[in-house]
């Protein structure tokens, strides 16, 4: 029995038709042309009896291979259409795709099956790549959320009815990975979770489990560990790998987490909803700062919808401007004439009211909206000052606007500056940015460089919150910075050591060569001891409650028309 060759190089396969598990004397299996040579074998080896050919198939194909063929001979109708594997000598698996039919006889009895086989190994590979990376993610290798999910799922319909074999979820999120992103490059971002990811898995044994979910936020069930005691001694040996500086170039970079921990307690429980639960201890630990372990309580599935609602909100403020710029005077001390504003942020919502700034803000910034807010801000206060140039003529008046870590780890920071001042025409020197201490440090290299591109272009420099925070001294005299702002906590305190710390950062600053600006002054008293202590301006309630763009052009029109006269 001869069969047509499928494509020029695959081979065909021709076989008398008996039952193949018990097949009579002289059937064979032929294949033309040979491809034993292929597989490592010796030539001819795959046109043999039956047994011996399905010898070489994988085991785990030889039953299905026999249950087909013998379904065709005892029906006497049918086709073959199956795929199969070689096991070659070296080891190596090749796939092989049959697809054949039977031939009837003049007695109505099968006298052989007739068809051709074609190798289809690649093509299996790239199967089998597609279904990975469907369910697990392409840089770390691991699970993603839906493989995760319906693993969790199954761990818990197995841990329900005994009630002793209870997951215990972890949700991390890492702090300020957004950040390490920005300054080092999204290469050196994928490094460090992929080092991140390799370290989580140190710690876990064979029926714990761990994903990413998304970004930098990554999902762990832990079944291995039962005892409350050593579940939260798990939850500190997964802090402190993460930790563990981790050494990219020559700069060690330190991360922190966020972790929420969440326990199946209940009958019923989905994955879905312990996910959640653990996720919602997860956010409620960033909002007190991060690099904390943060149990789930059922209070926090109101704070957590009211923060998803939050989010949403936010957002649609950002896009429909709903964010209000208002404007607080910087009073000079010397005469007590405006010398300045800082503009500020507000968010009146439409069905909660006044949203504090330190509520919103730090959504923004976990959110990543915090760079179109500052961009917002930039844009709204130089067309305003410019505004009033115009309308009451060149005033020496400055407009300072608050800079996030975020901006300033942005790659074009300084350039989109160049471009606000260009489309409002106002002039640099009236143009002044402020950062914290805080942003300063995280980054100091970073900083450095860009606010020396700043101030290059002209544009005014500050620090605010001075002296709260941990810095260097060392660091200050690196900074092209033209004003320290310093904290109100510094006047607050009405004890013996006030005066002599507010001469020391006083000094400090003028000693610089930078003007000092001190925010929280209550009353005429401190604003005189500063006063005398040399200090340029102030900046508090007592001295200007912050207003809107139009009650501060009056503000300013008032003042005008007080100087003229």
């Amino acid at each position: 029995m001869s069969l047509a060759p499928h494509g020029s190089e695959s081979p065909s396969i021709r076989s008398i038709a008996r039952p193949v598990y018990a097949p009579p004397n002289g059937d064979r299996i032929t294949v033309v042309p040979d491809i034993s040579e292929k597989l490592g074998l010796e030539r001819g080896s795959l046109s043999n009896a039956p047994v011996q050919w399905l010898a070489f198939l994988h085991p785990e194909d030889r039953e299905r291979f026999r249950t087909t063929l013998d379904a065709i001979i005892d029906h006497k109708k049918g086709r073959i259409g199956d795929e199969f594997r070689f096991h070659t000598q070296s080891g190596r698996l090749l796939w092989y795709a049959l697809r054949a039919r039977p031939v009837i006889g003049h007695d109505n009895e099968v006298i052989r099956c007739i068809g051709t086989m074609a190798e289809i190994t690649e093509q299996k590979l790239s199967e089998a790549r597609l279904m990975h990376d469907a369910v697990n993610d392409n840089l770390t290798g691991l699970p993603n959320r839906e493989l995760f999910l319906s693993a969790l799922n199954s761990a818990l319909k197995i841990s329900e009815p005994d009630g002793l074999k209870r997951p215990t979820i972890f949700s991390i999120d890492f702090d300020r990975y957004r950040l390490v992103n920005e300054s080092h490059g999204l290469q050196a971002g994928d490094t460090i979770l992929l080092t991140l990811s390799r370290r989580l898995q140190r710690l876990l044994k064979p029926q714990d489990g761990l994903c990413r979910m998304m970004g930098d936020q990554f999902a762990l069930m832990l079944m291995s560990e039962q005892e409350p005691a050593k579940v939260a001694a798990f939850a500190d040996a997964l802090q402190k790998a993460i930790c563990a500086p981790i050494t990219h170039g020559r700069e060690p970079i330190e991360l922190t987490a966020s972790i929420g921990v969440a326990t199946a307690t209940q009958q019923g429980v989905t994955a879905e909803m312990l996910v959640k639960d653990a996720e919602l201890a997860m956010h409620q630990a960033k909002r007190h700062g991060g690099n904390r372990i943060e149990p789930f309580r059922p209070a926090f599935r109101a704070a957590g919808s009211d923060r998803l609602q939050m989010e949403s909100d936010l957002r649609r403020a950002v896009e429909r401007n709903e964010i209000e710029l208002v404007y607080q005077p910087i009073v000079r001390l010397t005469d007590n004439t405006i010398a300045g504003f800082e503009a500020l942020m507000r968010w009146n919502h439409p069905r909660r009211g006044p949203v504090s700034p330190s509520e919103f803000i730090p959504l923004a910034e976990e959110t990543g909206l915090i760079s179109k807010l500052g961009l917002y801000a930039m844009n709204e206060a130089a067309n305003e000052l410019r505004k009033w140039q115009i309308e009451l003529g060149e005033m020496s008046i400055f407009m300072s606007v608050n800079l996030s870590s975020a901006q300033i780890l942005h790659q074009d920071v300084a350039g989109d500056v160049s471009s606000v001042l260009a489309r409002s025409g106002l002039r640099p020197k009236f143009f002044r940015l402020e950062l914290t201490e805080s942003v300063v440090m995280e980054n100091p290299e970073r900083a450095v460089t860009l606010l020396n591109q700043l101030k290059s272009a002209g544009i005014g420099l500050s620090i605010d919150d001075f002296g709260t925070g941990h810095s260097s001294l060392s660091y200050l005299s690196r900074f092209p910075f033209d004003a320290i702002k310093i904290d109100r906590s510094f006047l607050v305190d009405d004890g013996p050591k006030r005066d002599t710390l507010l001469k020391a950062l006083v000094t400090l600053g003028l000693d610089l060569g930078m003007s000092v600006i001190a925010e929280g002054v209550a009353n005429d008293i401190d604003a005189q001891v500063l006063r005398e202590l040399g200090c340029t301006y102030v900046q508090s309630f007592a001295f200007g409650e912050p207003r809107n763009a139009e009650q501060t052009f009056r503000l300013l029109k008032q003042q005008l028309s007080m100087v003229k006269t």
